[in-house]
């Protein structure tokens, strides 16, 4: 699979027309996901586990020089120990203060003879150029700017999705987060679907990178048949991402009517290498394809900027799944039996199991003498039973606690 950015196949077309934007916005390109894919690029360079960094460095200083970002590439260098190239830099650095110059001269022109129209449109102008170049603190406060004179629902919730691009660019989680909560705001006051679609999917991308899955899946699930984001990430990635946090977050029966059967998924699904096998792996308890499945993803994971700081816990958490799942069909089962099952050797599946269990998170316990593993998981009834009497245990206690208060 390689760095995630290789990731970017296909992407999805509206779903929906949007409301009319504003008349300074009607001539625009189409958003493109090239600003961020420059940040998955170099945090890709970064990562120990991608192995042919070469062509992703010609990737990225080719982006670079065609944007004319010398802040960004001031930055990259310090961040990656390369020596900046002195040429490169002096010659985007003059290009910038030309396009600044010229910028900055527009906005003058339009607030001494244009309308509030066109003032908002040569702010906006200077602030994706700072935004575009990398220049986070200015193009935050270009864009503050540019949004307290902006008037209408529709170009304000653009300025928002603009202002999340740049805090997932600088991957500054505070700033993401209360810029969402702006949006959900003005969404409250009504807006189209395709800016409400497009916000779910800048939350879910949010949410994973603060490992709350469960909230990332219900809103990548309810923007599948919906995608339009593809300034942020490309359909794929979209997919990976939706498959990825369903399989810790549904129950099976959810996993298949959402994800397995959803033919939006399945059209692209077989497109990610290992995504297929290790979706399918869990559902249909092939456990063996599903371990060689997560092996091979995990490095894919490990290099994207979202679930890179998860990684880890993900590993572990599939596995306690896959562990719990095989479990629950039998009494007793040979360690030598599950673990052919799972594709590993019994003595690695001793230690993971008993790691685990000290850990509860697997009701089970082995049995070194005789090599099984049996499952010490309660009945529905009887669970349901001690439950009863945990629950009444505190009733009482808070009933004592109660009448002593009212006696005194």
């Amino acid at each position: 699979l390689g760095a995630p950015p290789l990731l970017h196949l296909r992407s999805r077309p509206s779903a929906m027309p949007a409301e009319p934007a504003a008349a300074h916005a009607a001539e625009k390109p189409p958003l493109t996901s090239d600003y961020l894919d420059c940040a998955q690029l170099r945090f890709s360079l970064g990562c120990t586990t991608v192995a042919d960094k070469a062509p992703l460095k010609a990737q990225l200083l080719k982006q670079i020089e065609e944007k004319e970002m010398a802040p960004f590439y001031r930055a990259t260098c310090e961040a990656l120990g390369w020596e900046a190239d002195a040429a490169l830099l002096a010659k985007l650095e003059a290009a910038n203060a030309t396009e600044l110059a010229r910028l900055s001269d527009a906005i003058k022109t339009a607030e001494e003879s244009e309308g509030e129209s066109e003032i908002c449109s040569a702010m906006l102008a200077k602030a994706e150029f700072l935004m575009r170049i990398g220049e986070r603190a200015k193009a935050l406060a270009a864009l503050e700017e540019t949004y307290a004179k902006t008037v209408g629902l529709g170009p304000k919730l653009d300025l928002l999705l603009t202002k999340l691009r740049l805090a997932l660019f600088f991957d500054d989680k505070k700033l993401t987060a209360d810029t969402i909560d702006a949006a959900k705001g003005l969404l409250d006051q009504g807006g189209d679907w395709e800016r409400r679609n497009r916000l779910k999917v800048y939350e879910a991308v949010f949410h994973i990178s603060t490992r709350s899955f469960k909230k990332a899946a219900d809103l990548l699930l309810d923007s599948v048949a919906t995608f339009t984001a593809t300034e942020l990430i490309s359909y794929n990635t979209f997919v990976l991402y939706t498959v990825t946090t369903s399989l810790l977050s549904l129950p099976r029966a959810d996993l298949k009517s959402k994800v397995i059967d959803a033919p939006e998924i399945l059209q692209v699904l077989g497109e990610i290498p290992h995504l297929a096998n290790l979706l399918n792996g869990l559902y249909e308890c092939r456990y063996r394809t599903l371990m060689e499945a997560l092996v091979g993803i995990v490095d894919s994971l490990y290099a994207d900027r979202y679930l890179h700081a998860h990684t880890r816990f993900y590993w572990r958490e599939l596995r306690v799944l896959a562990y719990n799942q095989f479990l629950e069909s039998y009494r007793s089962v040979s360690l030598a039996g599950m673990a052919t099952s799972f594709g590993v050797s019994a003595d690695f599946l001793d230690k993971e199991l008993s790691g685990f269990i000290a850990a509860e998170r697997l009701s089970c316990k082995i049995d070194k003498v005789n090599l099984v593993v049996s499952s010490t998981r309660p009945d529905k009834q009887s669970a349901q039973f001690h439950s009863a009497i945990k629950q009444g245990d505190l009733l009482l206690n808070r009933l004592q606690k109660l009448s002593r208060v009212i006696n005194v």
